[in-house]
């Protein structure tokens, strides 16, 4: 494996399947003489190159999209039938074209020469795996999944993308219901698995959150031999997915956390506004680092990363230096300053892609951290936890303790759920509650003052992203000439 130096820049995209390779991997007859560069299943993003999968989704049949995919720049198209007037040397024709991603999947899998990590976890996945396709480009080419493509759609599409010169490979395993990620570990096969944690998400579709650790341990099922798992020692599930690992004939693990028996330890952390310093213990190796990133939460997964560059065999001094410069991905806790015109600024935390109860008590302690300006104040701006079943009205009230405990000025909500936290809060708290996002912002706006510290946290389907979007506009207005008050 390169260690030295880092790989250049290919001048050109690499092919990643020729006619006759990609009918190898589907099991069918060569046509045509083409060779594609990408693969993609949204005609709508299709580039010059691509090998355009036709899925049938619950919307759309994407063979209505053949012709234009090919016409935007497709070099072919798997299909399950032949579309009209569409020359058969540019398809791969096969009886179902999901299967058929899965089989290039497995194909470029069975190419790779390189080392697989696999991600999951409750809280944490796509941060983790940021911060290890950051980690791991100083070793070579490595190939990571895009965005949280981590379902049954995105990870084999992750890996059909996959160019045989990888070198590392990053791969997030997601899931909402039991026996999802099983088959797709089977089809990643880790050298590396991470569970970051588990904690109570989905619960709607589980009857316990032991049930949603069984459901993280299937990532065990595809851990290739003599692989090895990482697991969050501080997680109360611990003891029951090293069991798990243990039973699968996996005796390589390795640990992290604040807890003092794990192999990567945090021994201190300190929050400013402009990222999070880290003093850690890695087996006995102490180790000092920084990130751009703010909070214990970043801190404490870092620790898993480097536990993963351990198992694989690396340098965690090289892999540390790599985590200074990792970005947290939009609306999973970027920090962006926003100016007020001749009012001054305030500093808006976009946490808004996703919430459970574990994350957004994670989020309102990174906003405690925060110093907020001089006449600031600490403001959380929250949006309904969805998918937590029967428990979910006590979830979100319990919130309220959780916001008095960290120093939270004032807590808005939107949401008939986020309705219990605020009417448990005590009055001075309440910043104002709204039954959807789009209501709660102009409240939100009306209430700004200089020197605030805004966290924006919410379940997607909360749409607090929209308030969001509402407050990084300001800077526009103030450009305009308008306050924050005024309505759009």
């Amino acid at each position: 494996m390169k260690t030295s130096p880092l790989p250049a820049e290919r001048a050109t995209p690499l092919v990643l399947w020729t006619a006759a390779t990609a009918a190898a991997a589907l099991g069918i007859a060569a046509s045509g003489a083409w060779t594609a560069t990408g693969v993609c299943i949204d005609s709508r993003a299709v580039v010059a190159g691509d090998l355009f999968i036709a899925l049938a989704g619950e919307r759309t049949d994407g063979h209505a999209h053949v012709e234009a995919a090919l016409t935007a720049g497709a070099s072919a198209a798997l299909v399950s039938r032949i579309p009209a007037g569409i020359a058969t040397d540019r398809l791969l024709v096969v009886e179902d074209t999901l299967e058929g991603l899965w089989a290039l999947a497995r194909a470029s899998r069975a190419r790779f020469a390189g080392k697989l990590v696999g991600v999951t976890g409750s809280l944490g996945k796509t941060g983790t795996k940021e911060m290890l396709t950051q980690a791991l480009g100083r070793f070579g080419r490595v190939h990571a999944t895009e965005g949280n493509l981590n379902n049954h759609f995105g990870l084999p599409l992750t890996l059909a993308r996959m160019p045989a010169d990888t070198d590392l490979a990053v791969i997030e395993l997601g899931m909402n219901h039991p026996g999802e990620l099983g088959p797709l570990a089977r089809l990643a096969r880790p050298h590396v698995a991470i569970i970051t944690n588990v904690a109570a998400v989905h619960l709607e579709f589980f009857d316990s959150v032991e049930a949603i650790a069984d459901a993280k341990a299937e990532i065990l099922e595809g851990v290739e031999p003599g692989g090895t798992v990482v697991l969050n020692r501080d997680n109360r599930f611990f003891e029951r997915l090293r069991r798990a690992a243990a039973a699968r004939g996996i005796d390589k693990t390795l640990s992290f956390g604040n807890h003092i028996g794990a192999d990567a330890r945090v021994l201190d952390c300190a929050v400013d506004a402009n990222g999070t310093a880290v003093f850690a213990l890695i087996g006995d190796d102490p180790l000092a680092y920084r990130m751009a990133v703010e909070g214990r939460h970043w801190a404490l997964n870092s620790l898993g990363v480097l536990a993963v560059v351990r198992a694989l065999g690396l340098d965690i001094h090289s892999a540390a230096n790599g985590l200074a410069n990792v970005v947290p991905p939009r609306g999973r806790g970027r920090r962006q300053s926003v100016s007020l015109g001749g009012d001054g600024a305030i500093q808006v935390i976009d946490d808004a892609y996703n919430a459970s109860p574990e994350s957004v008590i994670a989020a309102l302690t990174t906003l405690s951290m925060t110093r907020p300006g001089p006449r600031g104040r600490r403001i959380a701006v929250l949006g309904d936890m969805l998918e937590l079943g029967p428990q979910a009205a006590k979830l979100h009230a319990d919130l309220a303790k959780i916001s008095v405990e960290r120093g939270i000025d004032l807590v808005y909500t939107a949401g008939p759920l986020m309705a219990h936290l605020h009417d448990a809060l005590p009055a001075s708290r309440r910043g104002g509650h709204a039954p959807d996002a789009d209501a709660l912002t102009p409240l939100v706006l009306a209430a700004l003052r200089p020197g605030d510290v805004v966290m924006v946290k919410g379940s997607k389907g909360s749409l607090v992203s929209r308030t969001v979007t509402a407050l990084l506009a300001l800077d526009r207005r103030a450009e305009a000439g308008l306050s924050a008050a005024d309505t759009p």
